[in-house]
Protein backbone atom coordinates (compact mmCIF):
# COMPACT_ATOMS: atom_id res chain seq x y z
CA UNK A 1 0.00 0.00 0.00
CA UNK A 2 0.93 3.37 -0.90
CA UNK A 3 -0.55 6.64 0.61
CA UNK A 4 -0.79 8.87 -2.41
CA UNK A 5 -2.98 11.92 -1.11
CA UNK A 6 -4.51 13.84 1.88
CA UNK A 7 -8.35 15.16 0.31
CA UNK A 8 -10.46 18.21 1.47
CA UNK A 9 -13.70 18.93 0.63
CA UNK A 10 -14.46 22.48 -0.55
CA UNK A 11 -16.94 23.95 -2.41
CA UNK A 12 -14.98 25.47 -4.60
CA UNK A 13 -11.90 22.75 -4.84
CA UNK A 14 -9.93 25.09 -7.84
CA UNK A 15 -10.01 28.23 -5.45
CA UNK A 16 -8.49 25.63 -2.89
CA UNK A 17 -5.95 24.02 -4.76
CA UNK A 18 -4.54 27.34 -5.87
CA UNK A 19 -4.42 28.43 -2.49
CA UNK A 20 -2.19 25.48 -1.46
CA UNK A 21 -0.44 25.52 -4.97
CA UNK A 22 0.86 29.11 -3.80
CA UNK A 23 1.60 27.89 -0.30
CA UNK A 24 3.68 25.08 -1.36
CA UNK A 25 4.86 25.38 -4.74
CA UNK A 26 2.98 22.11 -5.55
CA UNK A 27 1.54 21.91 -9.07
CA UNK A 28 -2.15 20.88 -10.06
CA UNK A 29 -2.03 17.62 -11.96
CA UNK A 30 -5.84 16.86 -12.78
CA UNK A 31 -7.87 19.46 -12.63
CA UNK A 32 -11.85 18.56 -12.58
CA UNK A 33 -14.79 20.30 -11.93
CA UNK A 34 -15.25 18.10 -8.83
CA UNK A 35 -11.72 16.85 -8.14
CA UNK A 36 -8.33 18.40 -8.03
CA UNK A 37 -5.17 16.96 -7.54
CA UNK A 38 -1.56 18.77 -6.30
CA UNK A 39 1.78 17.18 -6.22
CA UNK A 40 5.42 18.19 -4.88
CA UNK A 41 8.13 17.98 -7.39
CA UNK A 42 9.25 14.77 -6.69
CA UNK A 43 5.63 13.26 -7.12
CA UNK A 44 5.63 12.08 -3.41
CA UNK A 45 2.09 12.13 -1.69
CA UNK A 46 0.12 15.37 -2.40
CA UNK A 47 -3.09 17.17 -1.45
CA UNK A 48 -6.79 16.61 -3.53
CA UNK A 49 -9.75 18.71 -3.37
CA UNK A 50 -13.22 17.11 -3.87
CA UNK A 51 -16.24 19.06 -4.46
CA UNK A 52 -18.54 19.11 -1.47
CA UNK A 53 -21.74 21.30 -2.21
CA UNK A 54 -22.53 21.55 1.59
CA UNK A 55 -19.24 21.94 3.29
CA UNK A 56 -19.46 23.11 6.54
CA UNK A 57 -16.13 24.13 8.11
CA UNK A 58 -15.04 23.09 11.29
CA UNK A 59 -14.99 24.90 14.51
CA UNK A 60 -11.75 25.70 15.84
CA UNK A 61 -11.54 25.33 18.82
CA UNK A 62 -13.72 22.86 18.70
CA UNK A 63 -16.87 23.51 20.44
CA UNK A 64 -19.25 21.13 21.59
CA UNK A 65 -22.34 20.54 19.20
CA UNK A 66 -19.94 22.25 16.35
CA UNK A 67 -18.47 20.52 13.55
CA UNK A 68 -16.04 18.51 14.30
CA UNK A 69 -12.16 19.10 12.85
CA UNK A 70 -11.65 15.84 11.27
CA UNK A 71 -8.13 16.48 10.33
CA UNK A 72 -5.69 19.37 9.89
CA UNK A 73 -2.53 20.12 8.09
CA UNK A 74 1.11 20.40 9.43
CA UNK A 75 3.22 22.66 7.78
CA UNK A 76 6.65 23.03 8.72
CA UNK A 77 8.98 26.49 8.18
CA UNK A 78 11.28 28.08 8.74
CA UNK A 79 10.27 31.70 9.82
CA UNK A 80 6.64 31.99 11.09
CA UNK A 81 6.55 35.50 10.46
CA UNK A 82 7.23 34.90 6.83
CA UNK A 83 5.49 31.59 6.08
CA UNK A 84 2.48 33.64 8.03
CA UNK A 85 2.68 36.85 5.37
CA UNK A 86 2.97 34.16 2.60
CA UNK A 87 0.12 32.12 4.36
CA UNK A 88 -2.03 35.46 4.60
CA UNK A 89 -1.49 36.84 1.37
CA UNK A 90 -2.75 33.75 -0.45
CA UNK A 91 -6.34 34.28 1.34
CA UNK A 92 -5.41 32.69 4.83
CA UNK A 93 -6.74 33.83 7.90
CA UNK A 94 -5.51 33.70 11.41
CA UNK A 95 -6.95 32.06 13.86
CA UNK A 96 -7.67 34.14 17.46
CA UNK A 97 -6.97 30.89 19.04
CA UNK A 98 -3.26 29.65 19.06
CA UNK A 99 -2.33 26.64 21.50
CA UNK A 100 1.20 26.86 21.23
CA UNK A 101 4.23 29.50 20.86
CA UNK A 102 6.05 27.51 17.63
CA UNK A 103 3.01 26.93 15.91
CA UNK A 104 0.47 28.89 14.68
CA UNK A 105 -3.32 28.17 13.28
CA UNK A 106 -4.68 29.51 9.90
CA UNK A 107 -7.67 28.57 8.27
CA UNK A 108 -7.48 28.11 4.49
CA UNK A 109 -10.21 29.91 2.31
CA UNK A 110 -12.49 26.51 2.86
CA UNK A 111 -12.25 27.35 6.70
CA UNK A 112 -10.06 24.49 7.15
CA UNK A 113 -7.24 24.51 10.21
CA UNK A 114 -3.90 24.32 9.12
CA UNK A 115 -0.68 24.39 11.50
CA UNK A 116 2.44 26.48 9.93
CA UNK A 117 5.23 25.51 12.60
CA UNK A 118 8.97 25.78 13.20
CA UNK A 119 11.28 23.83 15.25
CA UNK A 120 13.42 26.92 16.32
Amino acid sequence: MKLTSTVLGARDPRALADFYATLLGWSIKTDEPDWVTLRPADDGPGLSFQLEPDHVPPEWPQAKGAQQMQLHLDIEVDDLDAAGAVAIAAGAGLSAFQPQEKVRVYFDPAGHPFCLWTRE
